[in-house]
C-alpha cells in the first residue's frame, strides 16, 4: 500500500509512461466489479502504448510513482483507472478534475452496470445515468451504461 500522506502530482503522459500506465490498468481493472477483460497483458500493452500517442492521457504520481491515469478524447472519458493501492485517497477525483477542466462542455463515458462502487464514484462527482445498454456493443457482451457529465454550468 503507498502512502496515502503524500501529495498526488499530475501531468500529461508520454510515451514513457507506457509500461507504467498498463501495470495502472491491469492491477485496476483486475480488482475491479467488472467482468474480466478478454485481451492478453501483452495485447493490453500494445494497446494502451498505442493510445498515449493518439489521445490525451494524463497520469497521477504519487512519489514519482505512476497511481492511476485518465485517457480521453474531445467527447470521451475513455478510462479513468487507479491502482488498487491508492484507491481512496483523491487520485480518481484528481484526475477528474483535470478532465472536467479540459473538457467543459461535457463528456460522456461507459461503465458496467455491475459496476457499483464506479457509478456511485461518478454519480458523487455530478455525472449522470443517461443510457442503459445490453451490452452489445461492448467486447465483454456485458450489461453497461452511458454516463454523462453536462459541463461547467456558464
Amino acid at each position: 500500500m503507498r502512502s496515502t500522506d503524500a501529495a498526488v502530482a499530475l501531468r500529461p503522459a508520454t510515451p514513457d509512461d507506457a509500461s507504467a500506465v498498463a501495470d495502472v490498468h491491469l492491477r485496476a481493472r483486475a480488482a475491479a466489479s467488472m467482468p474480466p477483460g478478454i485481451h492478453s497483458e501483452a495485447e493490453v500493452r500494445a494497446w494502451l502504448a498505442g493510445r498515449l500517442a493518439e489521445d490525451e492521457v494524463w497520469v497521477a504520481e504519487v512519489d514519482d510513482v505512476v497511481v492511476g491515469y485518465a485517457r480521453f478524447t474531445p467527447t470521451w472519458l475513455d478510462d479513468l483507472y487507479v491502482d488498487p493501492g491508492a484507491q481512496g485517497c483523491g487520485v480518481g477525483s484528481a484526475l477528474l478534475d483535470v478532465v472536467k477542466a479540459l473538457r467543459p462542455d461535457g463528456f460522456s463515458l461507459w461503465v458496467f452496470e455491475v459496476n457499483h462502487p464506479t457509478r456511485a464514484f461518478y454519480a458523487a462527482r455530478g455525472l449522470v445515468e443517461r443510457e442503459h445498454t445490453d451490452g452489445s456493443g461492448n467486447e465483454e457482451r456485458a450489461l453497461d451504461l452511458r454516463m454523462e457529465w453536462p459541463g461547467a454550468i456558464s
